[in-house]
């Protein structure tokens, strides 16, 4: 897509009722979203690997107490429970969530990631909080595979 492409896109996208928008072609991909906070448009190309830096844990964050099996956070970055601030959260306990459903979201450099569940479960404990800091690898949720 070519730049005037993507300006036009985004200008039709703010004139028209509609909330989100996603468009891929072979590399390419771009994502639009509006809601109740202001977002800016994100562009989503495929990520070069990257060696992670390990970033200090912060007092609020909840220590991972799981002995059974979880979902974890596939990199470093800031977890979110719901897709905007004043929107539901993507699960909450108790909920049977199917493989590739959506359960969460860690933003990594300005880039805001879905985290799917990978495979069918039920969400026994929600284990980091809304905002948090989370370390690649680090389970999000203790579940029960179903």
């Amino acid at each position: 897509m070519t730049k005037n492409e993507i300006d036009s896109l985004i200008s039709d996208f703010k004139e028209n009722d509609l909330t989100r928008v996603k468009i891929t072609k072979k590399d390419f991909s771009i994502e639009l979203e509006k809601g109740g906070s202001v977002m800016a448009p994100q562009v989503v190309q495929p990520a070069p690997a990257v060696v992670a830096t390990p970033v200090p844990q912060t007092q609020t964050s909840t220590p991972a107490t799981t002995s059974g099996d979880s979902i974890k956070s596939p990199m470093v970055g800031t977890f979110y429970a719901a897709p905007a601030p004043d929107a539901q959260e993507f699960v909450k306990v108790g909920d049977t969530v199917r493989r590739g459903q959506k359960v969460a979201i860690v933003e990594a450099m300005k880039i805001m990631n879905e985290i799917e569940a990978e495979f069918d479960c039920k969400i026994l404990e929600i284990l980091v909080k809304d905002g948090d800091v989370v370390d690649f690898d680090k389970p999000l949720f203790s579940v029960e595979k179903l």
